[in-house]
């Protein structure tokens, strides 16, 4: 019997609840969607914002900004990177971090990864002596920790500036340390595909305070740094207000509002995920011949989409296999493709970045196969769509 068509959008997220509509509503009501449109002693959305996700990730300071892109941008540049100086980041990550590094005045340096989709600790060490970087710009690309022990220990030997992009892994922990707080900034993302859903926006937390100064100046506050409630005391800014650029890159208050209330349901959500991504993975590891990454115990990831291997497959065969599969309604995304399509490419087809040859990380991405799993769908949308990949991949599995 012929396995029926997946019919699910893969793109929809859930709706906004009531909640965050009625705050939207409010800001519009209102019409002061500016952060700065204050009156005397009155905290904005975004303010309020900055203050709650600064205590729900348990760090010091919190900026929100236009987006995770700008903010490892104001990132980078707030921790002191000079112009063309090299910033180390993974081989697998998406088009913003290279992105970022190039905005910021670097040179991004690429270090290969494992399997798993992390670091590869070893080459990581390599390039560290090789470049003279000081920057790492960890992506904890789709969710996955590196061994954040032995990933602090190179940071500390070689005193390293560690910058996490932390867009997909917000809650996620090692040790029950937060994702974000391990190095000097953590760097976070609300677009619309991660865990919570402005639209576009981010958000930049960090414990340094002359750091979060001279961000806070960078993302547009004028003179007005001292409305902001998670930031340090008006005297670090003395002299960095006059030092440090407006690059204007603030979230508004609109958005803000939006946030808080889903920032509530943050860990529901994250329980949710897992469900649905614990029976997928559980499925495609009954597949011999298909690798799903393996996870250390000391990680508590959000499984937001799930990525899998099919060792050997060929370029031709790739291709088929996603077209089969988006046959059935279950759209894939394919890394091995160095033809960019919508929000996936490799360092290959970034080309104002210099070629770097990177054999381990290419044919780890060349077999590699990622599925978003949004919150729209059930358990049974999962289980249903885990038997088409198992259909469509009979034939491209090396026996």
């Amino acid at each position: 019997m012929a396995i029926k068509a997946f019919t699910r959008p893969f793109t929809q997220q859930e709706p906004i609840n009531q909640e965050a509509i009625d705050a939207a509503t409010e800001v519009l009501k209102s019409g002061r969607l500016h952060r700065y449109n204050t009156f005397e002693n009155e905290l904005s959305e975004v303010s309020l914002l900055e203050q709650e996700y600064a205590a729900y990730q348990g760090s010091k300071y919190c900026l929100a900004c236009a987006s995770g892109g700008y903010a490892m941008t104001i990132a980078l540049k707030a921790a002191g990177l000079k112009l063309g100086e090299s910033v180390l980041t993974n081989a697998f990550t998406l088009a913003p971090v290279p992105g970022s590094i190039s905005n910021a005045g670097g040179t991004p340096v690429f270090v290969e990864i494992t399997k798993d989709l992390v670091l590869d600790l070893d080459d990581l060490s390599k390039k560290v002596s090789e470049s003279g970087a000081r920057f790492l710009l960890i992506s904890h690309m789709r969710g996955h920790l590196v061994d954040m022990d032995k990933l602090m220990q190179i940071v500390n030997e070689y005193h390293l500036i560690l910058i996490e992009d932390c867009a997909h892994t917000m809650g996620t922990q090692w040790r029950k340390q937060k994702s974000g707080n391990f190095g000097l900034a953590g760097c976070f993302s609300t677009q619309t595909y991660k865990h919570l859903n402005s639209g576009e926006g981010g958000l930049l937390t960090s414990n340094d305070e002359e750091f979060m100064a001279r961000a806070i100046i960078y993302s547009g506050s004028y003179m007005l740094y001292e409305r902001h409630s998670a930031a340090p005391s008006s005297e670090v800014f003395s002299e960095i207000r006059l030092q440090t650029p407006n690059y204007s890159g603030r979230m508004d208050n609109l958005r803000a509002s939006i946030l808080r209330p889903q920032l509530k349901n943050l860990e529901k959500s994250i329980n949710r995920w897992n469900e649905r991504y614990q029976l997928v993975e559980a499925e495609l590891r009954e597949i011999n011949g298909m690798e799903v990454p393996q996870r250390l115990d000391e990680e508590r990831y959000v499984g937001s989409s799930i990525q899998f291997r099919i060792p050997g497959i060929t370029k031709s065969e790739a291709e088929r296999f996603i077209k089969k599969n988006k046959q059935l309604g279950v759209e894939l995304k394919w890394f091995g493709n160095d033809d960019p399509s919508g929000f996936t490419s490799n360092h290959k087809s970034w080309k104002y970045v210099s070629q770097q040859q990177l054999n381990i990380s290419d044919d780890i991405l060349s077999s590699l196969f990622d599925l978003r799993l949004p919150l729209t769908f059930s358990l049974e949308d999962c289980m249903h769509l885990s038997k088409i990949i198992i259909e469509c991949s009979n034939e491209f599995i090396k026996k």
